[in-house]
Formats: C-alpha cells, structure tokens, sequence
C-alpha cells in the first residue's frame, strides 16, 4: 500500500501544490530529514533565495535516495523563508524537484535563520511501505 492523499470535498481545495493530509500505511518506514540549507557539498552556499532553494532540494533528493526513498514517499514538508519575496522562489524550486507529487506543506516567513547568509531551510518527512 502506497502513501494515500486526503483532500476532502468538504474542505477548500488546497491553494498550492501540497495535500490537506497524507496518511501512510501500517509498517512505513519513516525518516526525518532535518532542516537543510543552501550547502553544496564544497561548503558554498548560494547568495539568492532560488539558488539556495535548489541547492535544499538536492540535499533533500539526495538524502531520501540515500534511504532507498523518492520525492513520491515525502509526506510533509516545512518551508522557512526570511524574507516574503523569496516565496516565488521556493516554489519554483520545490516544483521542479517533486513534479506533481503534493506532500502536506507549512510555509513559514520567519525574521532570522541560524546565520545570516540563510535565506530558506526546508525540514520534511518520508515514509515509505
């Protein structure tokens, strides 16, 4: 059994590209990815929010590949920006590593990361039958 999307008629249809709920089945393996940032594997980090976004992804596709994983097994994701103007950028980078899979979703714009040159940290959870 696979990872089951709730989008309830009875609710408003969900306004981005993320499902009201997703319900894993009995016996997932779960894994908890902590919040990534912007780090290439050479310790750079990207000067825009968009480079920093696709760099997270990368980290985050590499770290659920890693676990034997796919985008399709996320089932909630956290989005923290610093600044209101990147969120174009976040989702842009967001769409273009998980396609049409739409995992539960928070974004959060929040005043500071844990260093200044942070723009965007994206924390997610995988399971997976």
């Amino acid at each position: 059994m696979a990872n089951k999307i709730h989008n309830p008629a009875t609710v408003a249809a969900p306004v981005g590209s993320y499902s009201h709920a997703i319900e894993t089945p009995p016996n997932a393996r779960w894994l908890t990815i902590s919040g990534q940032v912007g780090i290439a594997p050479d310790g750079k980090v990207g000067a825009t929010a968009a480079e920093q976004a696709e760099q997270i992804w990368k980290n985050i596709l590499a770290i659920l590949a890693d676990a034997g994983m796919g985008p399709e097994d996320l089932v909630k994701v956290t989005t923290y920006l610093t600044r209101k103007e990147d969120i174009v950028d976040s989702r842009a980078a967001r769409a273009k590593a998980l396609g049409n899979h739409r995992p539960a979703s928070t974004l959060v714009v929040i005043s500071a990361l844990a260093a200044p040159q942070y723009l965007i940290e994206i924390e997610a959870e995988a399971a997976k039958a």
